[in-house]
This record gives C-alpha cells, structure tokens and sequence, in this order.
C-alpha cells in the first residue's frame, strides 16, 4: 500500500520559563547574550518563539532558541 507524502511539519520547544521571564521585563532595557553575541536595548514585546528588541533606532527579532542569557541593562 503506498503512503500519500507526508508535508515537513515545523515545531518548536518553548521554554515557558525563559518565556515568562522575559514578559515580566517588557518595557525595559535589557542586555541579551545569543550564540552569535550580545544586544542591549528595551524589550518591545515577547512571543512564545521571538523576542522583539529596540536599540539603535532599529527594531530587532530575536529567536528565543538563540538566547543563551538575559540580564537587566543601565537604564
């Protein structure tokens, strides 16, 4: 019997703890280490996969999977 092809499926692993830790800091200016360096800027919103970053004038997105740690910036 031949099976129909199966589409790729994406999934992700969502740290609920880095997660919500992360939403308890929204709004403010945090310092994040990630596998290809640091980023300091205010921490615009959070979703279960991404972190939204404003620094420089420039928004950037963050894959959570890539954030190695998080501390609280100089505000």
């Amino acid at each position: 019997m031949n099976q129909p092809y199966a589409s790729p499926q994406l999934f992700a692993l969502i740290d609920p703890y880095v997660y919500h830790t992360l939403q308890g800091v929204r709004g403010q200016e945090v310092v994040v280490e990630t596998v290809r360096g640091s980023m300091q800027g205010i921490v615009r919103d959070v979703k279960p996969d991404h972190l939204v970053i404003a620094a420089h004038q420039a928004v950037y997105y963050v894959r959570l999977a890539q954030v190695v740690s998080v501390r609280l910036g100089h505000n």
